[in-house]
Protein backbone atom coordinates (compact mmCIF):
# COMPACT_ATOMS: atom_id res chain seq x y z
CA UNK A 1 0.00 0.00 0.00
CA UNK A 2 3.14 2.50 0.71
CA UNK A 3 4.73 2.00 -2.56
CA UNK A 4 1.53 2.37 -4.04
CA UNK A 5 0.85 5.86 -2.68
CA UNK A 6 4.64 6.63 -3.04
CA UNK A 7 4.11 5.98 -6.94
CA UNK A 8 1.16 7.69 -7.35
CA UNK A 9 2.58 10.63 -5.47
CA UNK A 10 5.54 10.51 -8.39
CA UNK A 11 3.06 10.32 -11.24
CA UNK A 12 1.33 13.26 -9.95
CA UNK A 13 4.41 15.15 -9.42
CA UNK A 14 5.80 14.03 -13.12
CA UNK A 15 2.68 15.04 -14.80
CA UNK A 16 2.74 18.83 -12.84
CA UNK A 17 5.99 19.14 -13.71
CA UNK A 18 5.31 18.19 -17.37
CA UNK A 19 2.26 20.27 -17.69
CA UNK A 20 2.75 22.84 -15.78
CA UNK A 21 -0.80 23.91 -14.58
CA UNK A 22 -1.50 27.89 -13.64
CA UNK A 23 -3.82 28.52 -10.47
CA UNK A 24 -6.15 30.50 -11.63
CA UNK A 25 -9.00 29.74 -9.33
CA UNK A 26 -10.47 29.26 -5.85
CA UNK A 27 -9.81 25.96 -5.04
CA UNK A 28 -6.72 25.47 -7.32
CA UNK A 29 -3.60 24.28 -5.70
CA UNK A 30 -0.46 26.18 -7.19
CA UNK A 31 2.37 23.07 -8.48
CA UNK A 32 5.10 25.59 -7.83
CA UNK A 33 4.53 29.19 -6.57
CA UNK A 34 5.63 30.21 -9.85
CA UNK A 35 2.28 28.96 -11.02
CA UNK A 36 0.38 31.33 -9.20
CA UNK A 37 -1.31 33.86 -10.64
CA UNK A 38 -2.79 37.06 -9.79
CA UNK A 39 -6.51 35.70 -10.86
CA UNK A 40 -5.77 33.17 -7.75
CA UNK A 41 -4.95 35.49 -5.36
CA UNK A 42 -7.80 37.59 -6.29
CA UNK A 43 -9.98 34.71 -5.19
CA UNK A 44 -8.02 33.73 -1.74
CA UNK A 45 -7.63 37.20 -1.21
CA UNK A 46 -10.77 39.37 -2.32
CA UNK A 47 -13.40 37.74 -2.09
CA UNK A 48 -15.17 39.70 0.88
CA UNK A 49 -14.26 42.95 -1.18
CA UNK A 50 -16.68 43.92 -3.44
CA UNK A 51 -14.47 45.25 -6.80
CA UNK A 52 -10.94 44.39 -5.45
CA UNK A 53 -8.09 42.73 -7.39
CA UNK A 54 -4.70 41.88 -7.07
CA UNK A 55 -2.71 43.45 -10.14
CA UNK A 56 0.57 41.85 -9.10
CA UNK A 57 3.02 40.05 -6.76
CA UNK A 58 6.65 39.25 -6.19
CA UNK A 59 7.73 36.59 -3.95
CA UNK A 60 10.30 36.47 -1.26
CA UNK A 61 13.51 34.33 -1.03
CA UNK A 62 12.64 30.55 -0.91
CA UNK A 63 12.79 28.67 2.27
CA UNK A 64 12.50 24.83 2.35
CA UNK A 65 12.75 22.13 4.76
CA UNK A 66 9.60 19.96 5.49
CA UNK A 67 7.83 21.85 3.72
CA UNK A 68 8.64 24.80 0.56
CA UNK A 69 8.01 28.11 2.59
CA UNK A 70 7.50 31.84 0.97
CA UNK A 71 6.63 35.23 1.64
CA UNK A 72 4.48 37.07 -1.20
CA UNK A 73 4.32 40.59 -1.50
CA UNK A 74 0.53 41.94 -2.98
CA UNK A 75 -0.17 44.56 -5.20
CA UNK A 76 -3.97 45.73 -5.52
CA UNK A 77 -6.27 48.32 -7.06
CA UNK A 78 -7.60 51.11 -5.77
CA UNK A 79 -10.41 48.97 -4.32
CA UNK A 80 -7.80 46.60 -2.30
CA UNK A 81 -5.78 48.85 -1.23
CA UNK A 82 -8.91 51.33 0.42
CA UNK A 83 -10.12 48.02 2.12
CA UNK A 84 -6.57 47.46 3.38
CA UNK A 85 -5.88 44.14 2.37
CA UNK A 86 -3.06 42.37 3.53
CA UNK A 87 0.33 43.91 1.83
CA UNK A 88 1.71 40.52 2.02
CA UNK A 89 0.73 36.50 3.19
CA UNK A 90 3.44 33.63 4.26
CA UNK A 91 2.71 30.83 2.81
CA UNK A 92 3.62 26.47 3.30
CA UNK A 93 3.27 24.33 0.74
CA UNK A 94 4.52 20.81 -0.69
CA UNK A 95 5.85 21.25 -4.16
CA UNK A 96 8.69 19.18 -4.39
CA UNK A 97 8.75 15.81 -4.82
CA UNK A 98 10.53 14.86 -1.58
CA UNK A 99 8.16 17.55 0.94
CA UNK A 100 4.96 15.69 -0.95
CA UNK A 101 6.42 12.15 -0.18
CA UNK A 102 7.67 12.77 3.25
CA UNK A 103 4.19 15.28 4.58
CA UNK A 104 2.01 12.45 2.84
CA UNK A 105 2.74 10.47 5.73
CA UNK A 106 -0.41 12.42 7.60
CA UNK A 107 1.24 15.86 8.08
CA UNK A 108 -0.13 17.25 5.34
CA UNK A 109 -3.95 16.45 6.09
CA UNK A 110 -2.80 17.28 9.66
CA UNK A 111 -2.63 21.24 9.02
CA UNK A 112 -4.88 21.55 6.81
CA UNK A 113 -7.68 19.61 9.13
CA UNK A 114 -6.08 21.87 11.57
CA UNK A 115 -6.71 24.90 10.24
CA UNK A 116 -9.93 24.28 8.64
CA UNK A 117 -11.71 22.53 11.26
CA UNK A 118 -9.71 22.52 14.69
CA UNK A 119 -8.64 26.42 14.88
CA UNK A 120 -12.00 27.50 14.99
CA UNK A 121 -12.57 25.77 18.25
CA UNK A 122 -9.76 27.09 19.59
CA UNK A 123 -9.02 30.21 22.09
CA UNK A 124 -5.43 30.04 21.95
CA UNK A 125 -2.82 32.38 19.98
CA UNK A 126 -2.05 30.57 16.58
CA UNK A 127 -2.49 32.23 13.02
CA UNK A 128 -6.24 31.51 11.32
CA UNK A 129 -5.27 30.79 7.63
CA UNK A 130 -6.60 32.70 4.90
CA UNK A 131 -7.10 29.32 2.83
CA UNK A 132 -5.65 25.97 2.99
CA UNK A 133 -5.85 23.12 0.45
CA UNK A 134 -4.55 19.60 -0.59
CA UNK A 135 -4.98 17.02 -3.52
CA UNK A 136 -5.09 13.50 -2.49
CA UNK A 137 -3.71 11.80 -5.25
CA UNK A 138 -0.95 14.03 -5.15
CA UNK A 139 -0.23 15.59 -2.06
CA UNK A 140 0.10 19.22 -3.25
CA UNK A 141 -0.69 21.62 -0.94
CA UNK A 142 -0.44 25.08 -0.30
CA UNK A 143 -1.53 27.26 3.05
CA UNK A 144 -2.12 30.73 3.20
CA UNK A 145 -1.71 32.50 6.65
CA UNK A 146 -1.25 36.13 7.19
CA UNK A 147 2.11 37.80 7.62
CA UNK A 148 2.83 38.43 11.11
CA UNK A 149 6.37 39.11 11.18
CA UNK A 150 5.46 43.09 11.52
CA UNK A 151 3.88 41.67 15.29
CA UNK A 152 5.47 39.10 16.92
CA UNK A 153 9.08 37.74 17.50
CA UNK A 154 9.94 34.06 16.60
CA UNK A 155 11.98 32.19 18.38
CA UNK A 156 15.05 30.35 17.96
CA UNK A 157 17.33 27.49 19.76
CA UNK A 158 19.00 30.83 20.52
CA UNK A 159 15.81 32.59 22.47
CA UNK A 160 16.24 32.93 25.82
CA UNK A 161 12.93 32.22 27.87
CA UNK A 162 12.44 33.55 31.46
CA UNK A 163 10.18 32.07 33.86
CA UNK A 164 7.34 33.48 32.69
CA UNK A 165 7.20 32.91 29.39
CA UNK A 166 7.65 28.76 29.64
CA UNK A 167 4.87 29.34 32.10
CA UNK A 168 3.16 30.86 28.55
CA UNK A 169 3.66 28.51 26.75
CA UNK A 170 2.25 25.77 29.52
CA UNK A 171 -1.13 28.01 29.76
CA UNK A 172 -1.53 28.25 26.03
CA UNK A 173 -0.82 23.85 26.39
CA UNK A 174 -2.99 23.34 29.44
CA UNK A 175 -5.70 25.95 27.54
CA UNK A 176 -5.74 22.94 24.09
CA UNK A 177 -5.12 20.10 25.69
CA UNK A 178 -7.78 21.07 28.56
CA UNK A 179 -10.65 22.03 25.43
CA UNK A 180 -10.27 18.30 23.93
CA UNK A 181 -10.05 16.54 27.21
CA UNK A 182 -13.44 17.41 28.38
CA UNK A 183 -14.87 18.22 24.65
CA UNK A 184 -15.72 14.97 22.57
CA UNK A 185 -14.73 15.98 18.81
CA UNK A 186 -12.45 13.99 19.27
CA UNK A 187 -14.28 11.30 19.23
CA UNK A 188 -17.03 12.20 16.89
CA UNK A 189 -16.41 14.90 14.38
CA UNK A 190 -12.64 15.34 13.86
CA UNK A 191 -12.36 11.30 14.76
CA UNK A 192 -10.46 11.31 11.22
CA UNK A 193 -7.41 13.11 12.78
CA UNK A 194 -4.21 11.07 13.11
CA UNK A 195 -2.88 10.01 16.22
CA UNK A 196 0.49 10.65 16.72
CA UNK A 197 1.09 6.89 17.07
CA UNK A 198 -0.39 6.40 13.46
CA UNK A 199 2.28 8.89 12.47
CA UNK A 200 5.61 7.55 13.92
CA UNK A 201 3.81 3.90 12.59
CA UNK A 202 3.67 5.62 8.99
CA UNK A 203 7.31 7.39 9.19
CA UNK A 204 9.05 4.01 9.96
CA UNK A 205 6.89 1.83 7.43
CA UNK A 206 7.55 4.44 4.49
CA UNK A 207 10.63 6.98 5.49
CA UNK A 208 12.90 3.90 7.78
CA UNK A 209 12.20 6.20 10.50
CA UNK A 210 14.55 3.98 12.68
CA UNK A 211 17.39 4.07 10.71
CA UNK A 212 17.22 7.55 10.28
CA UNK A 213 16.97 8.18 14.09
CA UNK A 214 19.57 5.50 15.02
CA UNK A 215 22.22 7.00 12.69
CA UNK A 216 21.37 10.65 14.48
CA UNK A 217 21.65 9.82 17.80
CA UNK A 218 25.04 8.18 16.92
CA UNK A 219 26.20 11.45 15.01
CA UNK A 220 25.27 13.64 17.89
CA UNK A 221 27.65 11.92 20.18
CA UNK A 222 29.33 15.37 20.93
CA UNK A 223 26.37 16.74 22.91
CA UNK A 224 24.70 13.93 23.62
CA UNK A 225 25.51 12.24 27.73
CA UNK A 226 27.81 9.89 27.91
CA UNK A 227 26.02 7.62 29.97
CA UNK A 228 22.84 7.64 27.54
CA UNK A 229 25.33 7.63 24.82
CA UNK A 230 26.71 4.16 25.54
CA UNK A 231 22.88 2.54 25.86
CA UNK A 232 22.52 3.86 21.91
CA UNK A 233 21.33 0.32 21.46
CA UNK A 234 18.52 0.28 23.77
CA UNK A 235 17.20 3.65 22.64
CA UNK A 236 15.13 2.94 19.82
CA UNK A 237 13.29 -0.20 21.28
CA UNK A 238 12.34 2.46 24.11
CA UNK A 239 11.21 5.23 22.18
CA UNK A 240 8.53 2.15 20.53
CA UNK A 241 7.47 1.59 23.87
CA UNK A 242 6.64 5.03 25.31
CA UNK A 243 4.77 5.66 21.34
CA UNK A 244 2.97 2.23 22.21
CA UNK A 245 2.22 3.43 25.56
CA UNK A 246 -0.18 6.03 24.06
CA UNK A 247 -3.01 3.82 23.80
CA UNK A 248 -3.35 3.58 27.58
CA UNK A 249 -3.17 7.28 27.96
CA UNK A 250 -6.21 9.95 27.71
CA UNK A 251 -6.35 11.57 24.44
CA UNK A 252 -6.13 14.79 23.40
CA UNK A 253 -5.63 17.52 20.71
CA UNK A 254 -1.53 17.81 20.34
CA UNK A 255 0.51 20.04 18.95
CA UNK A 256 3.35 17.39 18.85
CA UNK A 257 6.33 19.72 17.50
CA UNK A 258 6.45 22.11 20.46
CA UNK A 259 10.13 22.42 20.02
CA UNK A 260 10.99 26.17 20.47
CA UNK A 261 11.54 27.56 16.70
CA UNK A 262 7.52 26.81 16.73
CA UNK A 263 6.90 29.74 19.51
CA UNK A 264 6.58 33.24 18.95
CA UNK A 265 6.50 36.47 21.60
CA UNK A 266 3.62 38.66 21.41
CA UNK A 267 5.15 40.39 24.19
CA UNK A 268 8.68 40.00 27.04
CA UNK A 269 6.46 36.69 28.64
CA UNK A 270 3.79 36.27 26.28
CA UNK A 271 3.56 33.27 23.42
CA UNK A 272 1.99 32.01 20.51
CA UNK A 273 2.59 28.82 18.37
CA UNK A 274 2.33 28.08 14.94
CA UNK A 275 3.72 24.94 12.48
CA UNK A 276 0.78 22.64 12.85
CA UNK A 277 1.33 20.29 10.33
CA UNK A 278 2.23 17.34 13.39
CA UNK A 279 -1.11 17.97 14.79
CA UNK A 280 -3.69 15.38 15.52
CA UNK A 281 -4.32 13.09 18.51
CA UNK A 282 -1.78 12.02 21.43
CA UNK A 283 -0.88 12.29 24.52
CA UNK A 284 -0.48 15.86 26.39
CA UNK A 285 2.29 14.51 28.69
CA UNK A 286 4.32 14.45 24.98
CA UNK A 287 3.82 17.65 24.46
CA UNK A 288 4.50 18.80 27.81
CA UNK A 289 7.88 16.95 27.87
CA UNK A 290 8.81 17.96 24.33
CA UNK A 291 8.07 21.92 25.29
CA UNK A 292 10.38 21.67 28.57
CA UNK A 293 12.93 20.16 26.98
CA UNK A 294 13.64 22.48 24.25
CA UNK A 295 12.07 25.74 25.21
CA UNK A 296 15.40 26.63 28.15
CA UNK A 297 18.84 25.85 28.60
CA UNK A 298 19.88 22.36 30.74
CA UNK A 299 20.35 24.16 34.13
CA UNK A 300 17.37 26.01 33.49
CA UNK A 301 15.07 23.17 33.49
CA UNK A 302 16.59 21.57 35.67
CA UNK A 303 15.76 23.73 38.15
CA UNK A 304 12.32 25.04 37.23
CA UNK A 305 11.15 21.28 36.11
CA UNK A 306 8.88 20.04 38.81
CA UNK A 307 7.71 23.61 39.46
CA UNK A 308 6.66 23.72 35.84
CA UNK A 309 5.13 20.40 35.63
CA UNK A 310 3.08 21.22 39.19
CA UNK A 311 2.54 24.97 37.15
CA UNK A 312 0.67 22.82 33.97
CA UNK A 313 -1.24 20.17 36.12
CA UNK A 314 -3.02 23.17 37.54
CA UNK A 315 -3.56 24.85 34.65
CA UNK A 316 -4.60 21.79 33.29
CA UNK A 317 -7.26 21.06 36.13
CA UNK A 318 -8.64 24.41 36.20
CA UNK A 319 -10.08 23.44 32.36
CA UNK A 320 -11.83 21.12 34.14
CA UNK A 321 -10.15 17.80 32.59
CA UNK A 322 -8.89 15.14 34.75
CA UNK A 323 -5.78 15.33 36.26
CA UNK A 324 -3.31 12.72 37.30
CA UNK A 325 -1.41 13.03 40.77
CA UNK A 326 1.93 14.50 40.48
CA UNK A 327 3.66 11.46 40.49
CA UNK A 328 2.06 9.46 37.68
CA UNK A 329 2.42 12.60 35.36
CA UNK A 330 6.40 12.67 36.39
CA UNK A 331 6.27 9.03 35.51
CA UNK A 332 4.40 9.63 31.44
CA UNK A 333 6.87 13.12 31.74
CA UNK A 334 9.98 11.23 31.56
CA UNK A 335 8.96 8.27 29.40
CA UNK A 336 7.51 10.88 26.32
CA UNK A 337 10.37 13.08 26.15
CA UNK A 338 11.92 9.96 24.07
CA UNK A 339 10.06 10.47 20.84
CA UNK A 340 10.75 14.05 21.01
CA UNK A 341 14.22 12.80 20.84
CA UNK A 342 13.64 10.79 18.02
CA UNK A 343 11.87 13.86 16.26
CA UNK A 344 15.42 15.83 16.53
CA UNK A 345 17.80 12.43 15.95
CA UNK A 346 15.68 12.00 12.34
CA UNK A 347 16.83 15.77 11.27
CA UNK A 348 20.61 15.48 11.70
CA UNK A 349 21.15 12.95 9.02
CA UNK A 350 19.18 13.45 5.45
CA UNK A 351 18.61 10.88 3.43
CA UNK A 352 16.39 10.80 -0.30
CA UNK A 353 13.61 10.50 2.16
CA UNK A 354 14.45 12.85 4.70
CA UNK A 355 14.95 16.40 3.40
CA UNK A 356 17.57 18.67 5.58
CA UNK A 357 14.97 19.95 7.77
CA UNK A 358 17.13 22.04 10.19
CA UNK A 359 20.21 24.06 10.14
CA UNK A 360 22.95 21.70 11.78
CA UNK A 361 23.31 24.63 15.25
CA UNK A 362 19.33 24.22 15.92
CA UNK A 363 19.56 20.38 15.84
CA UNK A 364 22.78 20.33 17.90
CA UNK A 365 21.03 22.76 20.67
CA UNK A 366 17.94 21.16 20.66
CA UNK A 367 19.57 17.55 20.47
CA UNK A 368 21.73 18.40 23.18
CA UNK A 369 19.07 19.65 25.35
CA UNK A 370 16.64 16.46 25.09
CA UNK A 371 19.23 14.34 25.36
CA UNK A 372 20.34 16.06 28.59
CA UNK A 373 16.63 15.42 30.02
CA UNK A 374 16.12 11.75 28.75
CA UNK A 375 19.29 11.56 30.71
CA UNK A 376 18.58 13.44 34.01
CA UNK A 377 15.10 11.74 34.36
CA UNK A 378 16.64 8.02 33.63
CA UNK A 379 13.79 8.00 30.42
CA UNK A 380 15.20 4.53 29.09
CA UNK A 381 13.68 3.07 32.80
CA UNK A 382 10.32 4.18 33.18
CA UNK A 383 8.88 0.56 32.72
Amino acid sequence: MADDKIERIRRAYERDMRERPLAVKHGDIPIAYDAITPEWLTAILCGDTPGAAVTAYRLDEEDNGTSNRRRIFVDYNEAGRSAGLPPSVFCKATQDLVNRLLLSTSATFSEVSFFNRVRPLLDIDTPSAIYAAYDPDSWASIIVLPDIAGEVTFCSHTTIQSRAAVESQLDLLASMHGRFLVGNELQNELSDLFSFRKRFEALDRDHDFKSCCEAGFLAAEEVVPPRLFARAGEVWAATVRSVERQSDMPETLTHSDVHLKNWYKRGPDQMGISDWQSSGKGAWARDLAYCLSTAMPTEDRRAWERDLIAYYLDRLAATGAPVPSFDEAFDDYREQILSALAWWTMTLTPSKAMPDMQPRDTTMEFLGRISAAVDDLDSLDVR
